[in-house]
């Protein structure tokens, strides 16, 4: 839904219907995760994607049976062979996508959410999809706070809201959207209520270390790929607005003690991009102890050498260096502050997702894979 929120919080703010579809569960090599969303208009306007192009011809008709009916829909489409569904993927995956009908009476909590995520706030939307329960039963989950029932009669006790809301946190504080199945009294099974929890964690941060023009070239690439990117440098004349526009926040302070002061998760990335001892070895000192999952510095293997050197007579251990990717980024042959980026952002990316780097020609298997944590 965030991909489509500032096309659809129009729609909703005039009172009309209009349909969403989502992406529940992949299966195989689908071509978008769970959580991908189309929007289709009272008019017939369409906004995002659910199969990259496969089905959403299908999807937007039903979506237009859904906004006049007023009832969701549950729909499998999947390869087309003997036994095939009503519309099939060429990619031989296979998606559950839900179709809802959306306006003030479906969805009362839809302005709080899109409020939550456009100011970066964590939420997480828990919707009925299979089982005993109403398809599109939706409860909103908040870190600190929760509203709408999941429990679809007094077979289910209200521990199930409470069980959900666990699983949501836990989900929001990974970054994770998927669906969880629970029993009557909350417990986790395989064969009851199946429930799709959509999380809208913050973006994950991206912090770039050195304002030089491989900098310039990483933010703006971190900032298409979804991060919020802050810029460090101690030199004012060089971390300036005018030379990082693409950063969403620009800082003059020495590397280190902005490390020191800032939040750091599992989903934090740091770039140091100074290659230069004053700044690399404090700043990576700092930086190897915390919990930033992704960890790259820049430099010749001359100067990773050196720098490794110094870290250790700074007190840094084995197991420590162990989590610095140094020299940053894959092995694509990039010479160009912009190639540099791509190098870094394409380490990003199999960092988040688990992939081997490779060619593609020269692999085999599942080509989309789950997040590697």
């Amino acid at each position: 839904m965030r991909d489509v929120l500032g096309e659809i919080v129009p729609w909703f703010a005039s009172g009309e219907r209009f349909g969403l579809a989502t992406v529940v569960d992949t299966f195989r090599s689908a071509p978008r995760p769970a959580g991908a969303a189309m929007a289709v208009a009272p008019g017939g306007e369409v906004a995002g994607s659910v199969s990259g192009g496969c089905v959403e011809g299908a999807v937007y008709e039903l979506a237009r049976e859904v906004v006049a009916s007023g009832r969701p829909v549950l729909r499998r489409y999947g390869v087309s062979d003997d036994d095939a569904f009503s519309v099939g993927l060429t990619c031989g995956g296979v998606l559950d996508i839900l179709v809802e009908p959306v306006d003030a009476g479906t969805f009362p909590a839809f302005p709080r959410v899109a409020a939550s995520i456009e100011a970066h706030e964590p939420v997480a939307v828990a919707t009925v999809v299979g089982g005993p329960g109403r398809l599109g039963a939706r409860r909103v989950v908040w870190p600190g706070r929760a509203e709408g029932s999941l429990a679809p009669g007094e077979t289910y006790a209200a521990r199930l809201d409470a069980a959900v809301d666990d699983d949501a946190r836990g989900m929001l504080a990974q970054g994770v959207t998927g669906t969880r199945r629970y029993g009557p009294e909350g417990e986790r099974r395989g064969d009851d209520l199946a429930v799709f929890v959509q999380t809208f964690a913050p973006p994950p941060r991206l912090l770039v270390f050195g304002a030089i023009d491989f900098a310039a070239a990483v933010a703006r690439v971190g900032t298409f790929l979804g991060h919020h990117v802050t810029v460090c440098d101690a030199r004012p004349v060089f971390a300036t607005r005018k030379r990082f526009p693409d950063a969403d926040e620009v800082v003059v302070e020495w590397p280190h003690k902005y490390l020191a002061r800032t939040a750091v998760d599992e989903r934090t990335a740091i770039a140091v991009l100074t290659h230069d001892p004053k700044f690399d070895v404090p700043l990576l000192e700092a930086a190897l102890r915390t919990p930033a999952g992704y960890i790259g510095a820049m430099g010749s293997r001359r100067t990773h050498d050196d720098r490794r050197a110094r870290l250790l007579a700074a007190g840094v251990s084995e197991a420590e260096l162990a989590r610095l990717r140094s020299p940053i980024g894959l092995d694509l042959g990039a010479r160009t502050p912009e190639e540099t980026a791509v190098s870094i952002a394409a380490e990003l990316v199999q960092w988040r997702w688990g992939g081997s780097g490779r060619p593609l020609t020269r692999t085999s298997g599942r080509i989309h894979r789950e997040p590697a944590g």
